[in-house]
């Protein structure tokens, strides 16, 4: 099963060097146990525009899909066998970022 870990952030590009550390050791762990697919940081919420194509309509808005104090500033796609241990790496995610994440599954 695949599984978004979207971090939650009020700042961009926030990850102090510690931090870091600590998310860098958290993506060794993914990729020795087989739960890695991809991980990386967002730009700022101020850099996104949602584009609206539907039916030729050809909109752009120039900002953010939602005006929030709260933003996704980086994400990890895994690998787990099953929701629980999903559960269990973004408890550790969000303990190797020092920040909120939001847990999805994948269809």
């Amino acid at each position: 099963m695949k599984f978004l870990i979207s971090v939650i952030d009020n700042l961009s590009n926030s990850g102090t060097p510690d931090e870091m550390v600590h998310i860098d050791a958290f993506n060794d762990k993914l990729r020795a146990n087989g739960h890695w697919i991809f991980a990386w940081g967002l730009q700022a919420p101020e850099t996104a525009t949602v584009i609206d194509n539907r039916a030729g309509a050809n909109l752009e808005t120039g900002k953010p899909h939602f005006d929030s104090q709260e933003h996704y500033s980086g994400l990890w796609l895994i690998e787990a066998e099953s929701p629980e241990i999903a559960r269990t790496l973004a408890f550790e995610a969000s303990k190797a970022c020092n920040r909120k994440v939001e847990l999805r599954p994948l269809h």
